[in-house]
Parts: structure tokens; sequence; C-alpha cells
């Protein structure tokens, strides 16, 4: 019979994601990330595999679990903009939430840029995700007179995609929680004339 394993593996992937988030794939360690899911190496090996497999399994869940999240934001409140400014805002807090002001998904892009097609893959498939989401929202805002009818949906798409990003570097950076919910707002007021409720 087979000897169960003594650890909770998700719990083991989050700390691994908080170690990739704050270090990024080449600076994280094997040590620092055996330390931090309370692994030996063998054990993390026969759990994940090498380190690269260790980083696509975290980066598919962290992934997977940040647009869950927003689209879950973006679909919460009263308004589409008010929908689209508490999900910027989130970004504000998400360093006391998270334990963690870095994001896999800049780092990945910062330190690989497109040379590595499965993690392409996967920041593509999230992207056009949220994307899609993002894409729901505007319109929504249009039909209920929030922004206005000639707004152009891609672009406001790219601006929302590109100011979740600066405010990950931002964050990741230092910038306070006062400085990034400035952010949120002025982006939202960007894309129409209505204040968000």
């Amino acid at each position: 019979m087979a000897r169960p394993r003594q650890f909770d593996r998700d719990q083991a992937l989050l700390q691994a994601i908080r170690v990739f988030c704050d270090k990024g794939y080449a600076a994280a360690s094997t040590e620092e990330l055996m330390n931090a899911m309370s692994l030996s190496r063998q054990s993390m090996y026969n759990a994940f595999g090498d380190k690269r497999q260790l980083y696509l399994q975290a980066m598919q869940q962290y992934q997977a679990n940040s647009v869950s999240d927003l689209i879950w934001r973006l679909s919460k409140d009263a308004t589409p903009l008010a929908s689209l400014h508490n999900t910027l805002l989130s970004f504000a807090s998400r360093a006391e939430r998270e334990g963690t002001a870095g994001c896999m998904g800049v780092n990945a892009v910062c330190e690989f840029g497109l040379s590595d097609e499965e993690i392409n893959q996967l920041t593509a498939s999230s992207a056009m995700t949220l994307r899609a989401a993002f894409e729901r929202t505007l319109r929504a805002a249009v039909e209920q007179q929030q922004i206005a009818p000639q707004t152009d949906i891609s672009g406001a798409c790219d601006f929302l995609l590109s100011t979740l990003s600066g405010m990950k570097v931002s964050a990741k950076a230092g910038a306070s929680v006062e400085q990034l919910g400035a952010i949120a707002d002025f982006a939202i007021r960007a894309l129409g004339p209505a204040t968000p409720a």
C-alpha cells in the first residue's frame, strides 16, 4: 500500500506561488521553495516534478485564481463602472490580502518576454478570458449610458489590462495603497463622465 503524502498539496503550491511572485523564476532557489513549502527536495520532486514543472503548475493555479477573482469582482456591483472601479481598487489591498506585492504574470513577461511557448500559452489564455470579461462589462456600461456609445471598446480593454499591469508593477515597486487607489480612480474617470457609485 502506498504511503499517503503528509502535506497539503494546495497549500504547498500556494507557498510556491508566493515565492515566485516575490522572486520570479530564476531568482527563486530550490532551497527557498523547499523551505516555503515545508518539503524535502525529494518530496517536492515527487509531488511537483522539477523546478520548471513546479513553476508551470504554480503559474497555472495563480492565473486561474487571479482571473476567477477578477471576474467575480466584475459581476458583483450594481453598475458596470462600479464593478470596474472596485476591480481595480482590489489591487490596492492585494498585497495585504495575499501576502505579496508581486505578480507571477508580470514577472513572467519581464523575465521571459515571448521566448517560452508554454508560459506564453498560459498567459495568453488568462488574458483572453479577462479581456472578454472587461469587454462584457464595458458593453454593459454603454448600454446603461455610463460611458459614451462611441467608446472604442477594444481600446478600452487594452487600457484596462495595461492599467492592471501597471498597478501590479507599481505595487511591487512600493506604491502605497493610496497611490494605487488614485490610479484606479483616474482610470475610471478616463473611461467616461460618470463617477462610479
